[in-house]
């Protein structure tokens, strides 16, 4: 199976407030996906119907199951981090191997082990005397030694700093990633992930207003620093948005070609950030 999450037609309503509007996409295997929206935009409904946790319109189907009628199968192979603090306080770091390797059929204590053993983690310590690092080590731990073929991320590294969260995505990608399994990660720390991610999904007011490959966003984006002389020219041939670094303007095109553009001013990509301010305001 080639696909792993596909959504036809997702919808999701809180009362009157329709939290996802009948939203289409798919998570290929082998892929790394950000799901990128700001607060309230509908990220958090799609992982819990991905996850179970939620009753959905339209068509939903992961690991070719569906997550309200067959969620215990789907956790068999899909794992899940969300902020760190969600492990119990008091739970000791060896009562939570030996719990996990209770209930989970797919869980190798000897791999937990290995990776704990690379670690400053003391098996008997609790999770209330570990920092928000090592607890951060302790569940990805725990999550690499399922034999999971989805791995859902919702800001897994929230109120971590900068050296536990870099340490935290090449663990991923070095102990978990490979062609046989995906990731699906929602985060604010946008640039910090862009250059793991294969595939990128934005989301505003339960719309998707983005879904595309890295490779097809290289291709279809393009900035370009322009000075004040071509602003005009710049402007004529419909930038998705424009804005001022020291003292020059630099517009986003989509779907422009080059040899418009060269002419113009310095071309590069656009960071993910940058594009995600762009299509978040598009329209508006």
């Amino acid at each position: 199976m080639s696909t792993l999450i596909e959504a036809k037609g997702l919808s999701k309503s809180y009362g009157n407030h329709q939290a996802l509007k009948s939203v289409d996409f798919t998570v290929e295997r082998g892929r790394i996906v950000g799901l990128v929206g700001p607060n309230g935009a509908g990220k958090t409904t799609i992982l819990k119907a991905i996850l179970g946790l939620t009753s959905y319109q339209g068509d939903l189907t992961v690991l070719g199951m569906n997550p309200e009628r067959q969620r215990h199968q789907i956790m068999q192979k899909v794992s899940f981090i969300a902020d760190v603090a969600v492990l119990p306080r008091w739970l000791k770091v060896s009562d939570a191997l030996e719990f996990v390797t209770d209930v989970h059929p797919n869980f190798k204590l000897d791999r937990a082990k290995y990776f704990l053993s690379k670690t400053n983690i003391p098996m008997g310590a609790k999770v209330k005397e570990l920092s928000k690092g090592m607890v951060a080590q302790l569940h990805l731990a725990l999550v690499m030694s399922i034999e999971a073929e989805l791995l859902v991320l919702d800001e897994p590294t929230l109120g971590l700093d900068i050296l536990f969260r870099k340490e935290f995505y090449n663990q991923l990608l070095t102990e978990f990633f490979n062609e046989g399994r995906s990731i699906l990660v929602t985060t604010h720390q946008i640039e910090e992930i862009e250059n793991l991610l294969t595939d990128l999904i934005f989301i505003r007011d339960g719309n998707i207003v983005l879904d595309a490959t890295m490779e097809e966003v290289a291709s279809d984006y393009i900035e370009v620093m322009v000075s004040k002389d071509d602003a005009e020219k710049a402007e004529a041939l419909n930038p998705v948005m424009q804005r001022d670094v020291f003292g020059r303007r630099v517009y986003l095109y989509q779907g422009v070609s080059r040899e418009l553009l060269e002419p113009l001013g310095e071309l590069h990509s656009p960071s993910v950030a940058d594009l995600f301010v762009a299509k978040m305001k598009e329209g508006k």
